[in-house]
């Protein structure tokens, strides 16, 4: 469930071992013992070609496009998970939405509070609705495959590499305009591949985490990934993520996460209604401020200053709901 800092060179059993316990520093001792044990077992029992296969997966550069997950990663962060997000972590389900979504191509949205929050949606999918865990996809900016540490922990899931929007980006992850159109093209088209194939997509639309837990306007550019007919929006509402990495702490504490599921939204009914996509994400940000606190809410904490996207909201959620997959 942590951001993980594996070995510069290969990835020896206890060399990863020991760089897994080295990041969650600051822990009991017992704690630690125990999940050195833990992990020991989990890398033996995968066997010393899963080790390669890690080595592999965190060098690999296909530039943007789609990397798979690594079995091995997903292992061991399902067992960090067990140990550091609390018991008492949910997913709020309504309707029983994720089972009818089964066989459908679906976008999820949600906002955006921690380096860890794809983990967190990863984690709970699985213990929720394992089908739409196995096929997650994340898009994940240049510095989740620059940086070690979040390179290890994306290999969860399937992630695409995206250039980061200028209006986000930090000074060093900037590369040209032109760059970023030919690169955000091209992520847009895998996402698509990936969808027709039967991935669920997930995107934090406001590109970057919050750092005061309140969210930020959607990237308008972000409609473009539910652009693909047939389509399905689901929104998410994160809360308690924050607490996992909090913001000038460099150690990993156990929290509580309560993951919100929203009703399913057509995506060729809201772009249809929507007058560009401005007003699209808007919307989306607005389903996604629904599921959350009034404090979490930010941008979209007020319905009145965004009437028009809460019209195309409303319209939205007026037509049918998903019907069960044939």
């Amino acid at each position: 469930m942590s951001t993980v800092v594996p070995p510069s060179s290969g990835v020896p059993r206890q060399d990863l071992v020991n760089a897994i316990l080295d990041f969650l520093g600051g822990q009991d001792l017992l704690t630690l013992h125990d999940i050195r044990v833990a992990l020991q077992q989990e890398i033996d029992a995968a066997g010393p070609q899963a080790l390669l296969d890690l080595k592999a997966s965190l060098t690999a550069d296909t530039g943007w496009s789609y990397y798979p997950a690594d079995p091995l990663v997903r292992r061991i962060h399902h067992l960090l998970a067990d140990r550091f997000l609390r018991p008492e972590s949910e997913v709020v389900v309504g309707s029983e939405q994720l089972a009818r979504l089964s066989g459908r191509r679906v976008v999820v949205f949600a906002n955006h509070l921690s380096y860890a929050d794809a983990n967190v949606v990863e984690v709970l999918l699985h213990r929720t609705e394992s089908a739409m865990a196995d096929r997650l996809t994340a898009m994940a900016g240049p510095k989740v495959f620059a940086e070690r540490q979040r390179r290890f922990s994306s290999l969860c899931f399937g992630t695409i590499k995206v250039p980061q929007s200028s209006e986000v980006s930090s000074e060093e992850a900037v590369v040209s305009t032109r760059e970023v159109a030919r690169a955000a093209r091209r992520a847009i088209a895998v996402a698509h591949e990936r969808l027709a194939a039967g991935d669920t997509l997930l995107l934090f639309g406001e590109g970057t985490r919050s750092r005061s837990g309140e969210m930020r306007p959607l990237l308008q550019g972000v409609a473009r990934y539910v652009e693909l007919p047939d389509t399905w929006i689901l929104p998410v509402g994160l809360t308690g993520p924050e607490e996992l990495f909090p913001i000038g702490d460099s150690t990993i504490r156990p929290c509580r996460v309560v993951m919100h599921v929203g009703e399913p939204l057509q995506a060729d009914v809201l772009l249809a209604h929507a007058r560009d996509r401005r007003m699209a994400v808007d919307a989306i940000g607005l389903a996604i401020a629904d599921l959350l606190p009034r404090r979490y809410r930010g941008t979209y904490g007020n319905g009145e200053a965004l009437m028009a996207a809460a019209e195309v909201l409303a319209l939205a959620r007026r037509a049918p709901p998903v019907a069960p997959w044939p």
